[in-house]
């Protein structure tokens, strides 16, 4: 005999469809009190799984302030932003962390320790007596460090180790072992953000274009790359890679390289969600002769 089943027999999978259902058809009519002009209506965003994409909300304040010397009335209006972010996935630092991690040629590299690692601009060398400038597309980015655990406030006093390859795909102290440049570490400010001056990288054969960073708690806590909280990598943006290959000098050979991967392929993004990658990505304007300006959110969970 067949048995009629139940709403509450039908298991977790059929709860959460109905939960989510109700979610969206609430906030649906939220949406449409708010605009409607129903009221105030607060709603709290709180930091979503690794499956869940950041978001960002704006709110825009008038301001109304009168000169008491002269008979006029000024309108100021700002507009603050604030996000949303999930924790970003761990990967792997690779075969050139220059961390300490490991060894090239019989030696162990540690920029880490070394006096100058402390940097904003980590285009020259600065070891081995070497000041050569790693040449390529200027590129300044900007990281903001985030607590995914209390509704993402930046995280001031972090050390950030930033690194990557140069526009031929070499990485200094390994592929280029004359050379320390496109290595440094920054602390993050009130606001939980580094800055640093590099360069656009270059494609190497079998690989997605990339920066990598680990985030230590401190910067004492950067002396050696095993106490890091995360190492993960940035995923540079399809079509400003393609601009940058085909219009800058210097880099002829990420052009057929890149033309041979893909996010899906590359053995490192190829298995993250859609919401991981897109944070991974950061966000740039610029041109390849004015060089680009790049954002980019860095989720941890404290």
């Amino acid at each position: 005999m067949q048995h009629d089943i139940e709403d509450h027999d039908r298991g977790l999978a059929h709860d959460l469809g109905v939960i989510h259902k109700k979610l969206i058809d609430r906030r649906r009519a939220l949406a449409w009190f708010a605009s409607a002009g129903a009221g105030a209506i607060v709603t709290g965003c709180g930091g979503g799984s690794g499956d869940t994409a950041s978001a960002s909300t704006a709110g825009t304040t008038a301001t109304t302030t009168t000169d008491t010397t002269t008979p006029t009335t000024t309108t100021t209006t700002t507009t603050t932003t604030t996000g949303s972010y999930i924790a970003d996935p761990a990967e792997t630092a690779g075969p050139y962390p220059g961390d300490g991690t490991n060894s090239a040629s019989g030696s162990t590299n540690n920029v880490l320790i070394q006096s100058g690692i402390v940097r904003s601009d980590i285009r020259p060398s600065f070891l081995s007596g070497s000041t050569n400038v790693a040449a390529g597309v200027l590129v300044t980015l900007t990281l903001t460090l985030v607590n995914v655990s209390a509704s993402s406030a930046p995280l001031a006093g972090y050390a950030i180790y930033l690194w990557h390859c140069d526009r031929s795909g070499n990485y200094s102290l390994y592929s280029a072992p004359a050379e320390s440049y496109l290595r440094g570490v920054q602390v993050t400010d009130a606001n939980g953000q580094v800055t640093f001056t590099t360069i656009y990288p270059g494609c190497y054969d079998g690989r997605w274009p990339h920066i990598h960073f680990e985030v230590f708690a401190s910067l004492a806590a950067a002396t050696t790359g095993r106490s890091a909280l995360l190492t993960s990598q940035l995923a540079m943006p399809s079509a400003i890679s393609s601009t940058v290959y085909n219009g800058a000098s210097g880099y002829s050979s990420s052009i057929s390289n890149f033309a041979r991967v893909t996010l899906a392929s590359d053995n490192v993004f190829g298995d993250n969600t859609a919401a991981q990658l897109a944070q991974q990505t950061p966000t740039m304007t610029g041109s390849v002769t004015a060089g680009y300006v790049a954002t980019a959110v860095i989720g941890i969970a404290r």
